[in-house]
């Protein structure tokens, strides 16, 4: 079968998508430098798929490790790029950090690529490049205007973009899927895997369930006075086990069908706004458990309300979202409750 190499497969996007590949029969190598995740992941894949995958403790910046890897397995065919720092508020205290690590990353496995002729990328983008779509663009389709990123963390995702279109110009032979996630939330439903943020949370549901299983005095909701109908952000939050399955579709497509566009693009998320206070109360619904918050003042580099219309993936790779909500945060809380080792 196909070797698919995996950037920053120990992380949260890149772990569940490493499953759904093995179990499709892909094999996997996963090259990470572990500094947003932990090598016991490799634990939690072989606990689902019964079999680790090749690993290689790599920063994807550094040409001649990359190479090694290249070199070690000449049988990669496509490579899937995770490898990134992914927080907007981090991005806007540490800019440089963003921009040196997640622009140089893909720079340097886009030149190891073309030396070891290694032509399918499937790229992990962010609807962050749509800024804050104006109404006559919401919900988002791929035909929405690239808007002036609202942090260095969505500017470097408007970047690689154009990074990977200009490399695409130049060089025929490379192919490029660009995947454009809304929001994903959730955990492996075997708990093996989930989401595992070092120190505070950056994104809204480990903080949910940090808070739920005690570890956090409260939530904090960053403003109650956007142009929403509760007043908070709204976003459309996609189940990471469905958007990893969307990216073992890419793959296929990429390998399987000759006459498609030389970069494609697809916008990944269920077609539905959902908004803080309502993800709150949901989990509390599904759970049981009751979360205290408390609101706080916005949060600079928040885009008020966003949420996908995610037709193109429906139809052209033949995938949807559709694990029900309260389907979802009960995977998440059943993750927290394992890795803080919470009775039921």
């Amino acid at each position: 079968m196909s070797r698919i190499l995996v950037t920053g497969g120990t992380g949260y996007i890149g772990s569940h998508t490493t499953v759904e590949l093995m179990q499709e029969g892909y094999d996997v190598t996963i090259v990470d430098n572990l500094s947003n995740s932990s090598i016991d992941v490799l634990d939690g894949i072989e606990a689902i798929t019964g079999k680790k995958p090749e690993f290689a403790n790599v920063d994807c910046g550094n040409f001649m490790d990359l190479d090694n890897v290249f070199r070690q397995y000449p049988d990669i065919v496509g490579v899937i790029h995770f490898a990134a720092s992914k927080a907007v508020g981090e991005s806007v205290e540490k800019p440089l950090m963003y921009y040196r690590n997640n622009l140089g990353s893909l720079v340097t496995l886009l030149e190891v690529m073309k030396l070891h002729q290694v032509h399918n990328i499937v790229f992990s983008s962010s609807c962050t490049v749509y800024g804050q779509p104006d109404k006559d663009h919401l919900p988002v389709d791929e035909t929405a205007p690239i808007q002036k990123a609202l942090s260095p963390y969505g500017n470097t995702k408007q970047i690689n973009e154009e990074i990977i279109r200009d490399e695409a110009h130049a060089d025929k032979q490379l192919h490029a899927t660009i995947l454009r996630y809304f929001n994903p939330i959730g955990a492996h439903p075997s708990a093996a895997i989930g989401e595992l943020p070092n120190g505070v949370p950056q994104n809204l549901l480990p903080y949910v369930t940090q808070t739920a299983a005690g570890l956090r005095p409260e939530l904090r909701v960053f403003g109650n006075d956007y142009n929403t109908p509760d007043g908070s952000c709204i976003r459309d939050y996609i189940y990471v086990v469905d958007l990893a399955k969307a990216h073992v579709k890419a793959i296929g497509r990429m390998l399987t069908v000759e006459d498609r566009e030389q970069v494609e693009v697809f916008n990944l998320g269920t077609g539905k706004g959902v908004s803080v206070l309502e993800l709150i109360r949901a989990f509390e619904a599904a759970t049981g458990v009751k979360l205290p918050y408390v609101i706080v003042g916005r949060r600079e580099g928040d885009i008020e309300q966003v949420w996908a219309k995610p037709d193109k993936a429906n139809k052209v790779l033949g995938w949807k979202a559709d694990t029900p909500i309260r389907d979802v945060l009960l995977s998440a809380w059943k993750w927290e409750k394992k890795i803080r080792k919470i009775e039921d």
